[in-house]
């Protein structure tokens, strides 16, 4: 995908109940910073878990969601839609919308298994298997520890079917001075693999 046709196309974004929030958010953010429109779908587990990682209390109506993560992370509001989890009629939950590009950060395994089954019980599951039909984009950014047999072989399941598998997993070549830098390292790579401009990433052998 060309640099321009990433500035256009919209992304999904969906947050799940594992922890690591501050990537999703992160994410987000720079997302927007780089003018690309973004849905969000965000699981009951995922604003429990911004409660108690972020002390972000998220409001119960989406308009109001959108308008508060925009606030908090100091982007433009007009580039968050946010969708309830039973909506059925929003785009992410059709192939016909051509929405190319999702990713979950952070994905639990209980979404990333339900997915790998072809179960799609919520809007987070249904734009994931829609994702795929189409044959499009989906990075699942996981997050557990230790990993079972069923996490593994869920995760080979999808990644066999083309689905992009970066875990929240920090590198500290960069030597890392804080806790954005760390977080910065996977979200700088989540932009790399989605084909967004990204010129203050670091890389190996950077001076």
């Amino acid at each position: 995908m060309s640099s321009a046709n990433s500035k256009q196309e919209p992304v999904i974004v969906a947050m799940t109940g594992a922890s690591g929030a501050a990537y999703g958010l992160r994410l987000i953010q720079r997302l927007a910073q780089a003018g690309l429109p973004l849905h969000l779908l965000l699981s009951d587990a995922a604003r429990v878990v911004l409660r108690q990682e972020i002390d972000l209390q998220l409001p119960a109506e989406n308009n109001a969601t959108a308008n508060l993560l925009a606030e908090h992370l100091n982007i433009p509001s007009t580039l968050l839609r946010c969708y309830a989890l039973n909506d059925w009629f929003s785009p992410t939950a059709s192939g016909s919308a051509g929405i190319k590009r999702m990713v979950i950060v952070p994905c639990s395994m209980g979404t990333l298994g339900r997915i790998a089954s072809g179960i799609s019980d919520n809007l987070i599951e249904r734009a994931a298997d829609v994702i795929l039909k189409e044959k499009r984009q989906l990075i699942i950014v996981p997050r557990e520890t230790p990993l079972s047999a069923i996490h593994l072989e869920n995760m080979l399941k999808l990644s066999r079917l083309g689905v992009e598998i970066i875990p929240a997993m920090p590198a500290f070549y960069h030597r890392p001075q804080s806790l954005e830098e760390i977080i910065d390292f996977l979200v700088d790579r989540l932009l790399d693999h989605l084909g967004v401009e990204n010129p203050d990433a670091k890389a190996w052998g950077d001076s």
